[in-house]
């Protein structure tokens, strides 16, 4: 279960960093949701890794946690955002996955 919510937690992550690129085109009351998704997001995130914590090893917690950040991130910016999907970008996500993966293994 601590597992789960340590994933909810990434994808709220991933949540926070959409809302905060949508605030770089928004404006009047769209801007203002976009910051209020932000900061649900943010708090949520930062209580589910709280939460995954007491149980899990911090060591472990905060690295899987900003990895699927990151790896959110990067998806959205292809996908959304229209930032490019090179070789080398993939190829380190990749081995940044592999990484996310060997500390659940290990942990």
């Amino acid at each position: 279960m601590n597992w789960i919510i340590l994933i909810l937690a990434g994808f709220m992550e991933v949540a926070f960093t959409f809302c905060l690129g949508k605030t770089k085109t928004a404006e009047g009351h769209e801007l203002v949701w976009w910051w209020i998704g932000f900061l649900a997001a943010l708090s949520l995130s930062m209580y589910l890794m709280a939460k995954a914590s007491e149980t899990l090893p911090i060591g472990t917690v905060y690295p899987v946690w900003t990895g699927i950040g990151a790896v959110g991130a990067v998806i959205v910016g292809i996908f959304f955002f229209g930032e490019p999907a090179t070789f080398w970008r993939i190829f380190f996500i990749t081995t940044l996955i592999l990484s996310i993966i060997g500390l659940k293994v290990l942990a």
